[in-house]
Protein backbone atom coordinates (compact mmCIF):
# COMPACT_ATOMS: atom_id res chain seq x y z
CA UNK A 1 0.00 0.00 0.00
CA UNK A 2 1.11 3.57 -0.68
CA UNK A 3 1.98 5.67 2.35
CA UNK A 4 3.68 8.84 3.53
CA UNK A 5 6.32 8.87 6.25
CA UNK A 6 7.16 11.98 8.25
CA UNK A 7 10.81 12.81 7.61
CA UNK A 8 13.09 15.49 9.01
CA UNK A 9 12.38 17.96 6.17
CA UNK A 10 8.92 16.82 5.08
CA UNK A 11 7.08 13.70 4.04
CA UNK A 12 8.70 10.79 2.24
CA UNK A 13 6.89 8.66 -0.31
CA UNK A 14 6.76 4.99 0.55
CA UNK A 15 5.21 1.65 -0.29
CA UNK A 16 4.55 -1.06 2.31
CA UNK A 17 3.95 -4.68 1.33
CA UNK A 18 2.91 -7.54 3.62
CA UNK A 19 3.45 -11.25 3.00
CA UNK A 20 0.39 -13.38 2.18
CA UNK A 21 0.16 -14.71 5.74
CA UNK A 22 1.56 -13.69 9.11
CA UNK A 23 4.16 -15.86 10.78
CA UNK A 24 3.48 -17.39 14.20
CA UNK A 25 5.98 -14.98 15.72
CA UNK A 26 5.76 -12.25 13.11
CA UNK A 27 7.81 -11.81 9.97
CA UNK A 28 11.24 -10.27 9.29
CA UNK A 29 11.10 -6.81 7.76
CA UNK A 30 13.10 -5.10 5.04
CA UNK A 31 13.75 -1.51 3.92
CA UNK A 32 14.44 -1.24 0.18
CA UNK A 33 16.65 1.72 -0.75
CA UNK A 34 16.77 3.04 -4.35
CA UNK A 35 19.97 4.48 -5.78
CA UNK A 36 20.84 7.99 -6.90
CA UNK A 37 18.80 9.16 -9.92
CA UNK A 38 20.52 8.61 -13.24
CA UNK A 39 18.27 10.95 -15.24
CA UNK A 40 15.27 13.28 -14.79
CA UNK A 41 12.52 11.31 -13.12
CA UNK A 42 15.09 8.85 -11.79
CA UNK A 43 15.89 7.06 -15.06
CA UNK A 44 16.67 3.38 -14.36
CA UNK A 45 16.57 4.24 -10.64
CA UNK A 46 13.04 5.62 -10.82
CA UNK A 47 11.10 4.90 -7.66
CA UNK A 48 8.07 3.75 -9.66
CA UNK A 49 9.57 0.25 -10.09
CA UNK A 50 10.33 -0.28 -6.40
CA UNK A 51 6.80 -0.97 -5.11
CA UNK A 52 6.80 -4.03 -7.38
CA UNK A 53 10.08 -5.16 -5.82
CA UNK A 54 8.64 -4.68 -2.33
CA UNK A 55 5.64 -6.79 -3.35
CA UNK A 56 7.96 -9.50 -4.63
CA UNK A 57 10.02 -9.55 -1.43
CA UNK A 58 6.80 -9.84 0.59
CA UNK A 59 5.45 -12.63 -1.62
CA UNK A 60 8.57 -14.68 -2.33
CA UNK A 61 10.69 -14.06 0.79
CA UNK A 62 7.77 -13.70 3.22
CA UNK A 63 9.01 -10.41 4.63
CA UNK A 64 7.27 -7.15 5.42
CA UNK A 65 8.87 -4.85 2.85
CA UNK A 66 9.07 -1.06 2.83
CA UNK A 67 10.36 0.85 -0.21
CA UNK A 68 11.12 4.53 0.43
CA UNK A 69 11.92 7.46 -1.86
CA UNK A 70 14.40 9.71 -0.08
CA UNK A 71 14.34 13.48 -0.12
CA UNK A 72 14.43 14.93 -3.63
CA UNK A 73 13.26 11.65 -5.21
CA UNK A 74 9.82 11.07 -6.73
CA UNK A 75 7.24 12.86 -4.55
CA UNK A 76 9.36 13.13 -1.41
CA UNK A 77 10.06 16.56 0.05
CA UNK A 78 13.51 18.11 0.35
CA UNK A 79 16.80 18.18 -1.53
CA UNK A 80 19.53 15.57 -1.83
CA UNK A 81 22.47 15.48 0.51
CA UNK A 82 24.32 12.38 1.64
CA UNK A 83 23.69 13.07 5.32
CA UNK A 84 20.06 13.84 4.53
CA UNK A 85 19.57 10.53 2.75
CA UNK A 86 21.23 8.69 5.61
CA UNK A 87 18.85 10.41 8.01
CA UNK A 88 15.89 9.41 5.82
CA UNK A 89 17.01 5.79 5.91
CA UNK A 90 17.19 5.88 9.70
CA UNK A 91 13.67 7.32 9.75
CA UNK A 92 12.48 4.48 7.50
CA UNK A 93 14.05 1.87 9.77
CA UNK A 94 12.42 3.44 12.83
CA UNK A 95 9.07 3.53 11.04
CA UNK A 96 9.36 -0.13 10.08
CA UNK A 97 9.92 -1.05 13.72
CA UNK A 98 6.45 0.31 14.50
CA UNK A 99 4.68 -1.78 11.86
CA UNK A 100 2.49 -4.53 13.23
CA UNK A 101 3.38 -8.13 12.45
CA UNK A 102 7.19 -8.03 12.37
CA UNK A 103 9.40 -10.21 14.54
CA UNK A 104 12.05 -7.57 15.23
CA UNK A 105 14.56 -8.65 12.58
CA UNK A 106 15.33 -5.73 10.26
CA UNK A 107 16.97 -6.16 6.84
CA UNK A 108 18.01 -3.64 4.21
CA UNK A 109 18.53 -3.92 0.46
CA UNK A 110 20.18 -0.92 -1.16
CA UNK A 111 21.08 -0.14 -4.76
CA UNK A 112 24.18 1.89 -5.66
CA UNK A 113 24.25 4.85 -3.28
CA UNK A 114 21.46 3.17 -1.35
CA UNK A 115 23.66 0.12 -0.77
CA UNK A 116 26.41 2.23 0.74
CA UNK A 117 23.90 4.02 2.97
CA UNK A 118 22.37 0.72 4.09
CA UNK A 119 25.79 -0.45 5.24
CA UNK A 120 26.45 2.86 6.97
CA UNK A 121 23.20 2.78 8.95
CA UNK A 122 23.56 -0.93 9.73
CA UNK A 123 27.00 -0.28 11.23
CA UNK A 124 25.35 1.99 13.82
CA UNK A 125 22.29 -0.15 14.56
CA UNK A 126 22.20 -3.14 16.90
CA UNK A 127 19.34 -5.09 15.36
CA UNK A 128 20.02 -5.14 11.61
CA UNK A 129 19.96 -8.83 10.74
CA UNK A 130 21.32 -8.46 7.24
CA UNK A 131 22.04 -6.29 4.23
CA UNK A 132 21.95 -6.85 0.50
CA UNK A 133 24.31 -4.36 -1.12
CA UNK A 134 23.70 -4.05 -4.86
CA UNK A 135 26.27 -2.31 -7.10
CA UNK A 136 27.42 -0.10 -4.25
CA UNK A 137 30.62 1.97 -4.48
CA UNK A 138 33.28 1.36 -1.85
CA UNK A 139 33.34 5.11 -1.16
CA UNK A 140 32.30 8.44 -2.69
CA UNK A 141 35.73 10.01 -3.08
CA UNK A 142 35.17 10.41 -6.82
CA UNK A 143 32.01 12.43 -6.23
CA UNK A 144 33.71 14.43 -3.47
CA UNK A 145 36.54 15.34 -5.83
CA UNK A 146 34.05 16.84 -8.31
CA UNK A 147 31.20 18.19 -6.18
CA UNK A 148 30.10 20.87 -8.65
CA UNK A 149 29.53 18.22 -11.32
CA UNK A 150 27.47 16.15 -8.91
CA UNK A 151 25.49 19.21 -7.87
CA UNK A 152 24.71 20.05 -11.50
CA UNK A 153 23.63 16.46 -12.14
CA UNK A 154 21.43 16.46 -9.02
CA UNK A 155 19.71 19.65 -10.22
CA UNK A 156 19.20 18.23 -13.70
CA UNK A 157 17.69 15.04 -12.29
CA UNK A 158 15.41 16.89 -9.89
CA UNK A 159 17.07 15.57 -6.74
CA UNK A 160 17.78 19.20 -5.82
CA UNK A 161 15.09 21.72 -6.71
CA UNK A 162 15.91 24.62 -4.38
CA UNK A 163 18.27 26.97 -6.29
CA UNK A 164 19.77 28.12 -2.97
CA UNK A 165 20.61 24.61 -1.83
CA UNK A 166 23.06 23.70 -0.42
CA UNK A 167 23.64 26.69 1.81
CA UNK A 168 27.10 25.39 2.73
CA UNK A 169 28.86 23.75 -0.22
CA UNK A 170 31.87 22.63 1.82
CA UNK A 171 29.64 20.84 4.34
CA UNK A 172 27.62 19.20 1.54
CA UNK A 173 30.86 17.99 -0.03
CA UNK A 174 32.27 16.72 3.26
CA UNK A 175 29.20 14.51 3.69
CA UNK A 176 30.23 12.66 0.54
CA UNK A 177 33.54 11.74 2.15
CA UNK A 178 31.91 10.70 5.42
CA UNK A 179 30.11 7.69 3.92
CA UNK A 180 32.26 4.74 2.85
CA UNK A 181 30.68 1.32 2.36
CA UNK A 182 33.99 -0.49 2.79
CA UNK A 183 34.55 1.14 6.19
CA UNK A 184 30.97 0.43 7.29
CA UNK A 185 31.22 -3.22 6.24
CA UNK A 186 34.33 -3.59 8.39
CA UNK A 187 32.39 -2.35 11.44
CA UNK A 188 29.63 -4.94 11.12
CA UNK A 189 29.64 -8.00 13.34
CA UNK A 190 29.57 -10.94 10.90
CA UNK A 191 27.84 -13.04 13.56
CA UNK A 192 24.92 -10.59 13.75
CA UNK A 193 24.66 -8.97 10.32
CA UNK A 194 24.64 -11.18 7.24
CA UNK A 195 25.74 -9.56 4.00
CA UNK A 196 25.20 -10.32 0.33
CA UNK A 197 27.22 -8.20 -2.10
CA UNK A 198 25.80 -8.20 -5.64
CA UNK A 199 27.59 -6.61 -8.58
CA UNK A 200 27.66 -6.78 -12.37
CA UNK A 201 30.85 -7.95 -14.07
CA UNK A 202 30.40 -5.20 -16.69
CA UNK A 203 29.27 -2.44 -14.34
CA UNK A 204 29.87 0.80 -16.22
CA UNK A 205 29.50 3.06 -13.18
CA UNK A 206 31.11 1.24 -10.24
CA UNK A 207 33.99 -1.19 -10.85
CA UNK A 208 33.51 -4.76 -9.56
CA UNK A 209 36.66 -4.37 -7.46
CA UNK A 210 34.55 -2.20 -5.13
CA UNK A 211 32.26 -5.16 -4.47
CA UNK A 212 35.23 -7.35 -3.61
CA UNK A 213 36.58 -4.70 -1.24
CA UNK A 214 33.23 -4.45 0.57
CA UNK A 215 32.88 -8.23 0.86
CA UNK A 216 36.46 -8.63 2.11
CA UNK A 217 35.97 -5.87 4.69
CA UNK A 218 32.98 -7.71 6.17
CA UNK A 219 34.80 -11.01 6.36
CA UNK A 220 31.83 -13.37 5.98
CA UNK A 221 29.91 -11.81 3.11
CA UNK A 222 28.54 -13.73 0.16
CA UNK A 223 29.83 -12.14 -3.05
CA UNK A 224 27.95 -12.70 -6.28
CA UNK A 225 29.23 -11.18 -9.53
CA UNK A 226 26.53 -11.34 -12.22
CA UNK A 227 28.21 -12.26 -15.50
CA UNK A 228 27.77 -9.64 -18.22
CA UNK A 229 25.54 -7.43 -16.08
CA UNK A 230 25.98 -3.69 -15.87
CA UNK A 231 25.13 -1.21 -13.12
CA UNK A 232 21.35 -1.19 -12.82
CA UNK A 233 20.83 -4.64 -11.33
CA UNK A 234 17.32 -3.76 -10.17
CA UNK A 235 16.33 -4.62 -13.75
CA UNK A 236 18.42 -7.79 -14.06
CA UNK A 237 16.23 -10.83 -13.27
CA UNK A 238 19.28 -12.94 -12.38
CA UNK A 239 20.37 -10.45 -9.73
CA UNK A 240 16.93 -10.15 -8.19
CA UNK A 241 16.51 -13.94 -8.19
CA UNK A 242 19.86 -14.19 -6.39
CA UNK A 243 18.70 -11.65 -3.78
CA UNK A 244 15.42 -13.48 -3.17
CA UNK A 245 17.25 -16.79 -2.95
CA UNK A 246 19.63 -15.35 -0.36
CA UNK A 247 16.71 -14.12 1.72
CA UNK A 248 15.02 -17.50 1.60
CA UNK A 249 18.24 -19.20 2.71
CA UNK A 250 19.45 -16.72 5.29
CA UNK A 251 16.73 -14.15 5.86
CA UNK A 252 14.81 -15.99 8.54
CA UNK A 253 15.72 -16.26 12.19
CA UNK A 254 16.60 -19.78 13.29
CA UNK A 255 13.61 -20.17 15.54
CA UNK A 256 11.78 -23.33 16.51
CA UNK A 257 8.43 -23.55 14.76
CA UNK A 258 9.10 -20.64 12.40
CA UNK A 259 7.08 -20.87 9.19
Amino acid sequence: MELRIDGAVGQLEGWLAHPPSPGPNGRPAMVIVPGFPAAPGGGPNSFRTFPALADRVAEDARMVALAVAFRGMSNSAGDFSMAGWREDLSVAVQYLRTVEGIDGAIWMMGFGTGGALALSVAADEDDVAGIISVAAPADFHDWASRPRELLAHARKCGAISDPEFPADMSKWTKELRDIAAVESAAKLDPEKSRLLVLHGSNDNAVPPIDARAIADAHGSAELRIIDGARHHLRHDPRAMATAIGFLNRRGRPLRSGAA
